[in-house]
């Protein structure tokens, strides 16, 4: 090889090792870069702490059935957001009520955050402060959730969490369970909105979706619940409540991986002891004694009401399937405990309610609620009013 193609090789292979050197520089400098920018958009002593209850009613085969959720007048203070009456169609079903989720923040500093929440087959009804957007904002197209063709969100933006911050907080002069959420040492927050400061101790969202629930629950015919387990996690605690006027019962089981019968309650219990059980369920959870408190003040009067129903505690890893939550910067630590109301239409609940409409007993038949339209029309019902 002659001397002059010799030093054309050198300058060739020279030019290139430096080219690889100056490529290989800025990716690493990029790298190191975003290093550094994950690192300053981390929050180590922010935690986040959220409570909530995924509702639904059991049809006949177990899984949780279609229905109108949003049926009945709204158990909120007035100066809640929700979606307008336009937005919503007449009759819009589903197989999930998602009620009450509360994100407490805890700081020791003001912190500046950003929020965003999706729903799977779903969509965000109901939100407290105003948030910087909620999708689908225009009408849905469907009476069915089932048939949405994108999750619907919700997202606030520059949310200011200050220890500092009063608490003054709106409040009307009814009292409201919505105030309960309130009683824990979660740090104050403030969001800017076009029409003022709104502050709050917690974000707080509603919302309706026709996802799948993690487990079934179907009645055997020696009255025994069958409960499976449909999701690769466990299900840390089940419990079959029952109540009847003024007796109450309930069964409990744990660590459910896959398929267990509880035998139907014996009406000799006592609700304060199950609430207190219940407190401490959630604080293993990973919950605050004051937050599991507020959560079972809020929800005493309807988790513990007439009828008979699985309570339990949904696994983490659906929760964040179902409900993908996202902070930025993001905090040290979430922490996400929901309760599951399984609704379950037992002989005795049929024979309530067909004697209540032979008897227009508007009493008896307003305990059933909500759930009144989707256990008259479970196929089999019309029989047992007969």
């Amino acid at each position: 090889m002659s001397s002059r193609i010799k030093k054309s090789v050198w300058e060739i292979e020279t030019r290139f090792g430096i080219a690889r050197w100056l490529a290989l520089s800025v990716l690493g400098v990029g790298f190191v870069g975003w290093l550094v920018a994950d690192q300053q958009h981390t929050l180590p002593d922010l935690t986040i702490h959220e409570w909530g209850t995924f509702t639904a009613i059991a049809g006949r085969d177990g899984r949780a059935a279609e229905w109108t959720p949003l049926t009945g007048s709204s158990d909120l203070p007035g100066f809640v957001e929700h979606l307008s009456d336009g937005n919503l169609k007449a009759g819009l079903r589903g197989t999930i009520r998602m009620e009450t989720p509360v994100l407490y923040f805890y700081s020791p500093r003001d912190v500046t955050v950003s929020v965003r929440v999706a729903f799977s087959k779903g969509v965000l009804t109901e939100w407290y402060p105003r948030a910087a957007r909620v999708e689908p904002g225009g009408n849905l197209r469907t009476a069915s959730l089932s048939q949405l063709h994108a999750d619907g969100s919700i997202a606030w933006n520059d949310i200011a969490v200050s220890p500092n911050l009063s608490g003054e907080f709106p409040r009307e002069l009814r009292s409201n369970r919505y105030y309960a959420a309130r009683e824990t040492s979660s740090t104050p927050l403030r969001v800017q909105t076009t029409s003022g400061d709104q502050r709050e101790k917690f974000l707080f969202y509603r919302g309706v979706s026709a996802a799948r629930l993690p487990l079934s629950a179907k009645l055997k015919p020696d009255g025994r619940l069958a409960v499976r387990n449909l999701s690769q996690e466990e299900i840390p605690t089940v419990i079959f409540f029952e109540r009847r006027g003024e007796r109450v019962g309930y069964r409990l089981a744990h660590s459910l991986t896959d398929e267990t019968a509880l035998d139907p309650p014996v009406l000799t219990g006592n609700v304060d002891t199950l609430r207190g059980d219940l407190e401490g369920m959630l604080v293993a959870q990973g919950l605050y004694p004051d937050e599991a408190h507020a959560m079972v003040e809020t929800w005493r009067d309807f988790w513990f009401e007439e009828g008979s129903r699985l309570i339990y505690l949904v696994p983490r890893g659906f929760i964040d399937h179902v409900l993908p939550l996202a902070i930025s910067p993001a905090p040290g630590q979430v922490v996400r405990v929901f309760v599951g109301r399984l609704e379950i239409v037992t002989p005795a609940t049929a024979r309530a309610v067909a004697t209540a409409l032979a008897s227009d007993d508007e009493v008896t038949l307003k305990k059933y609620g909500r759930f009144l339209e989707p256990i008259l029309q479970m196929p089999g019902q019309a029989e047992s009013r007969e």
